[in-house]
């Protein structure tokens, strides 16, 4: 294959998934009231081989080719996907950082704390019971090699997932972006996900017999964190004060933020977080909002649409089969719902929200969609876990994300913000 055919087919690419992401999104946002890029998550696994594939296999297949010609690899069409996909998760968390207010959050400081911990530990439960009284003895659903206590840990922090970027992104269009309400989500769902990568890195060094990896990861992962958001942050301020955004000072940001994506996924903490990091440390005001309009546009509208479709090319509803593997599916749904929307609202009530705002906080925590797509394809990569699993959780995302806008719409008027 020549790069001119790499070309032209990535070009395609770039059509049909950029007109299906508008198209779907669209008539999501439109009569199902949805987010557009929960439609994007609904997209994504579209165009792959749970309905694409299935209607038009040869078509499918001769646009998003899995394997390449030998059979013995990635095709490096999809490799292209792949970094594209990258670059636009880097740059949409990094949007996510800016919006991220610390100074919000302070007086909420333990509310936060609290939810996001009953939104860590009852959904990790239940994801462990629910491997021991349904899938311990299945063969099919796990990596061969993989032991118990790894494939429980794995799970769990797959259920205690929160799409912070969704749930971001939600409140951003719901207009409660600066909200004491809104920021309190964030941070609970950030902490949520900190947790969860945490017990990923312990996951992975058990599977490679390598504790070094759980050891960089979270050691390096809490220095990074702690060094940005302090001397990183004071830095920042004084750097970037009295400055406007011009294009050499936007180059040397991009620097920046790429730059803490590569170090926190070289630990193994993934890039997002190193992004997220970086636009959380951004002083705010003027030069955070000309940010924010230099860089969603092209990040929204072109990349990050492509992270859904390469996860969606790995998704095989089909590889659901059988009542058994759909009543696994279901009690996994259950489970989740319970455990994160149930524990999150439990929390809020308990540290004194009222029941409207508690139930807010519960249903924005219990949207799953993109962080939940990155550790399982991350567990899929990885080996941990196999495509029917895969295809189980990406369901159980899917459908809790869904549920996530309209919920959420539907109890907006009666939220009390501050």
């Amino acid at each position: 294959m020549t790069d001119l055919d790499l070309m032209l087919r990535f070009m395609l690419q770039v059509l049909v998934v950029l007109g299906a992401c508008k198209v779907i999104g669209y008539l999501g946002v439109r009569f199902l009231g949805q987010a557009q890029v929960t439609m994007e998550m609904v997209a994504g696994v579209m165009l792959g081989p749970s309905l694409f594939g299935m209607l038009a296999p040869d078509f499918q297949n001769s646009l998003f080719p899995l394997k390449n010609e030998a059979g013995t690899g990635k095709h490096p069409s999809m490799m292209i996907l792949y970094i594209v996909a990258q670059i636009g998760l880097v740059l949409y968390m990094f949007l996510v950082g800016t919006e991220f207010d610390l100074n919000l959050i302070k007086g909420k400081s333990k509310s936060a704390l609290s939810i996001s911990g009953a939104g860590i530990l009852f959904p990790f439960l239940f994801g462990v019971m629910a491997y021991y009284g349904l899938m311990a003895n299945r063969t099919g659903i796990f990596g061969e090699n993989i032991s118990d206590v790894s494939r429980a840990l794995y799970l769990g922090a797959a259920m205690c997932i929160t799409a912070f970027p969704m749930l971001a992104r939600i409140i951003y269009e719901a207009g409660f972006t600066g909200t004491r309400l809104g920021t309190l989500a964030i941070g609970a769902g950030a902490t949520d996900d900190a947790a969860a990568w945490t017990i990923l890195a312990i996951v992975l060094a058990q599977s490679k017999g390598d504790p070094k990896i759980a050891i960089f990861a979270i050691g390096g992962g809490i220095l990074f964190v702690s060094l940005m958001l302090t001397l990183g942050r004071n830095a920042l301020t004084k750097f970037l004060a009295g400055r406007s955004l011009d294009q050499n000072l936007f180059t040397f940001i991009v620097l920046l933020v790429f730059a803490g994506a590569w170090f926190t996924d070289a630990i193994g903490v993934y890039a997002v977080f190193g992004a997220f990091t970086l636009g959380a440390a951004m002083p705010k005001g003027d030069l955070a909002k000309a940010l924010q309009a230099k860089i969603e546009p092209l990040t929204v509208g072109l990349f990050l649409p492509f992270f859904f479709v390469y996860s969606g090319l790995n998704t095989k509803l089909s590889s659901i089969q059988g009542a058994e593997m759909w009543t696994i599916a279901l009690i996994v749904l259950i489970a989740a719902i319970a455990g994160k929307l149930g524990g999150c609202y439990l929390a809020a009530r308990l540290s004194g929200e009222g029941h409207t705002n508690a139930l807010g906080v519960g249903i924005l925590m219990n949207s799953r969609g993109l962080m939940e797509l990155i550790i399982l394809n991350i567990g899929l990569q990885s080996g941990v876990i196999t495509t029917q699993l895969f295809s189980i959780m990406v369901l159980m995302a899917v459908v809790t994300t869904l549920m996530a806008a309209p919920l959420f719409k539907w109890i907006k008027p009666k939220l009390i913000l501050e």
